[in-house]
């Protein structure tokens, strides 16, 4: 690496080219930026007495197609103030073009095809190599049209544009030769690395750029391409990078880095929520670890695809109707539902294992999972890392069935809400106050029929808000209308949808039910009840907010799962966990030993769904749930039964009823009986008992 000062003038003189590489992010400053590189370039230039401005690093590596005659180069950091600086250099070209007299004789001036010679063509270069800098796509396409004089492109880059217009104007109210005396005073750091020595990446990663701050995305794509020849970049880029950035169109760089953060997500499984200061790191430690089985075109591939599921939920790219419905009520109650998504894309698209009725049937029951905890007031502030769980434990085999089991299987905390507390919080609480409020009645109003739009429609109480209700509304409500007011005012049965305008609000029940608009004119069903009412007082509202709550159940479903799934489920878990040990393994004396050795042959005859699971102090057998623990002891063995101690018949007597300990060391399973075993003639007994605990699980 060769690293030194130089004026930014000096360094485009020359026959050279620096090519902005196909994987770098598009032109990007503003406005902001270029006034600051104006600012500078006046005050320098105005100022003999200053001797330069430093603008910046400009960090360059040789292209593989270089020719005697013309140096390209590849810019790996610079991009923004060369091309800032040759957009100046145009718009000064092309003002010093329109002034009379500019003979450019005098010691200081320059003429326009000074600049152009020096600065910002090669004289003898032909085809893409006339121009002092290579711009990426739309961005080069418009800086040639400038730099020649002509029609801009129909595919024009607005930043270059207007960039080039804001500094156009500037340069027409000032002294040309103030203007090129400052350019030539602008000081670099120019640093040209040696191919195959210097790693431009670790350098690109070092420099404290000015201006727009590089995203994640913009560290991610450099540090996967800029390692790569410029053909294996090229190739890469127009098959899989360029796609994610047409996919994401306008809103790449606000919404790619989350995209990122979703899809290490479920790559790497964290146990705490990725920072978004930490997704490139996250992300270079995830490739280093990959690439060497997936490659580089796996991983990139693996990313257009992923990409392309968020592009449909989370930017609202879906093709499939009923799909896009249900991403969009989705999106409206929840951010982070994307992992759960993800993945259920992957295996409705990859896999084929996910229908497309399957998926939306999935995505709906995320949705009244969502709406139920709201509604009853449950935590929401952990809803990213509840998504996250629940899209590790989805499986590929049955993708729907999975999440149902991870949503029966979550805690007390996490739980899917019942239909008894979902229907009693819709009728008790006031969901007016809650933001999803409107979401609500619409999807009452629309839930399996032919959709009417209530875009135009607003919140409406029945019962007014006002505290000072008409004379009508009292005596309709009974003498102790204040109260009834305050405790119905804001629950579902006094709330609606309405088009009327809302300086009717006030008006008493019979009017708001027949001025223009009113409720005996409304297409809403939401309002049939409404209309069939003669008047509207505590009990009415009370009415009608059951039949609402009633309906609502069956338009955010509860879940449904079979159980002997969740059993199954939890066994595949059990025996995941089982496979990491060894009965030979356990600490056991020649007691312990020959007396387990006699047990479990027997355990494992009573029938084929026996199943036997050490851990590092006991052995368990199952079928779904546990019968029998088994605990090593010194000079003999607790057995730990799952049945009632009242249920256990034992001649022996050597039976004892587990819940009267505290706990039972080295146990990790709580059963109802406990029973030590010490002797082999004990041990016909004691295949006794076992067998009632297991009978007891099977019946």
């Amino acid at each position: 690496m060769k690293a030194e000062d130089t004026l930014v003038t000096n360094l485009l003189q020359g026959a050279k080219q620096f090519i902005v590489p196909i994987f770098q992010r598009d032109y990007s400053w503003g406005t902001k930026h270029c006034q600051q590189l104006w600012k500078d370039v006046i005050r320098v230039g105005s100022d003999p007495n200053v001797k330069g401005h430093f603008l910046g690093s400009v960090v360059y590596v040789a292209a593989e197609d270089n020719t005697a005659t013309i140096t390209r180069w590849l810019l790996i950091d610079g991009q923004q103030r060369l091309t800032t600086l040759t957009l100046l250099l145009i718009a000064l070209r092309d003002r010093m073009a329109q002034l009379p007299g500019n003979s450019g004789q005098g010691e200081e001036e320059a003429t326009p095809d000074e600049l152009d010679d020096y600065y910002l063509r090669n004289r003898h270069g032909k085809g893409e190599r006339r121009h002092k800098l290579h711009l990426r796509r739309a961005d080069h396409e418009t800086l040639i049209a400038l730099l020649d004089g002509k029609t801009l492109p129909e595919a024009v880059s607005e930043r270059v544009k207007e960039n080039f217009l804001f500094l156009r104007d500037l340069v027409a109210q000032a002294d040309v030769q103030t203007v090129y005396n400052g350019i030539k005073k602008l000081v670099v750091v120019d640093v040209s690395l040696t191919r195959g020595q210097d790693d431009p990446q670790m350098i690109f990663e070092s420099l404290n750029s000015t201006g727009v701050d590089l995203t994640q995305a913009d560290l991610i794509r450099n540090f996967v391409l800029m390692r790569l020849d410029e053909s294996s970049q090229t190739q890469l880029y127009e098959e899989h990078w360029q796609p994610i950035e047409q996919a994401f169109g306008r809103r790449y760089r606000t919404e790619f880095d989350k995209f990122v953060k979703d899809f290490l997500t479920l790559q790497l499984r964290p146990g705490t929520p990725l920072k978004a200061a930490e997704i490139y790191h996250e992300f270079r430690s995830y490739f280093s670890r990959t690439v060497e089985k997936r490659g580089v075109d796996g991983i990139l591939s693996d990313l257009r695809r992923f990409g392309s599921y968020y592009t449909a939920f989370s930017l609202g790219q879906e093709k499939q109707p009923a799909l896009k419905a249900a991403f969009a009520r989705l999106r409206s109650l929840v951010e982070v539902a994307s992992p759960v998504v993800l993945t259920l894309y992957d295996f409705h698209d990859r896999a084929k294992t996910l229908r497309t009725d399957e998926f939306v049937e999935a995505v709906e029951l995320l949705e009244s999972f969502v709406f139920r905890r709201s509604v009853c007031d449950m935590q929401t502030r952990s809803l990213g890392q509840i998504f996250a769980s629940l899209a590790y434990r989805i499986t590929e085999s049955q993708p729907l069935l999975s999440l149902k089991v991870a949503l029966y299987r979550q805690g007390k905390k996490r739980r899917f809400p019942s239909d008894t507390e979902f229907r009693e919080a819709l009728e008790t609480r006031d969901v007016y106050d809650m933001r999803t409020c409107f979401y609500l009645l619409d999807r009452l109003e629309n839930f399996s029929k032919e959709r009417i739009d209530t875009s135009n429609f607003s919140i409406e109480h029945v019962m007014p808000q006002n505290e000072d209700l008409r004379p009508e509304w009292r005596t309709m409500l009974g003498s102790d209308w204040r109260a009834v007011q305050e405790t119905w005012l804001h629950r579902l049965g006094n709330l609606t949808l309405t088009g009327y305008n809302s300086t009717y609000s006030d008006r008493p029940f019979s009017e708001k039910k027949t001025i223009s608009g009113g409720f005996d004119e409304s297409p809403l069903r939401l309002n049939k009840f409404i209309r069939e009412q003669s008047a509207w007082d505590g009990t009415t509202i009370e009415q009608r907010g059951k039949l609402l709550a009633e309906k609502a159940v069956t338009v955010w479903r509860p879940l449904v799962v079979d159980l002997l799934a969740v059993k199954q489920r939890e066994l595949e878990e059990h025996k995941a966990f089982a496979a990491n040990y060894r009965i030979e393994d356990l600490e056991l004396d020649d007691i312990a030993k020959n007396l387990l050795e006699a047990l479990r042959p027997q355990i494992q005859a009573f029938g084929e769904d026996v199943v036997e699971l050490p851990n590092d102090r006991s052995v368990i057998y199952r079928v779904f749930d546990f019968f029998v623990e088994i605990i090593p002891r010194k000079q003999r063995l607790s057995l730990l039964l799952n049945m009632d101690f009242a249920d256990c018949e034992d001649p022996s007597g050597r039976a004892r009823d587990a819940t009267e300990f505290a706990f039972i060391i080295g146990a990790t399973e709580t059963g109802g009986v406990l029973y030590n075993l010490d002797s082999q003639d004990d041990v016909p007994a004691a295949i006794n008992v076992v067998r009632q605990a297991y009978e007891r699980v099977t019946e």
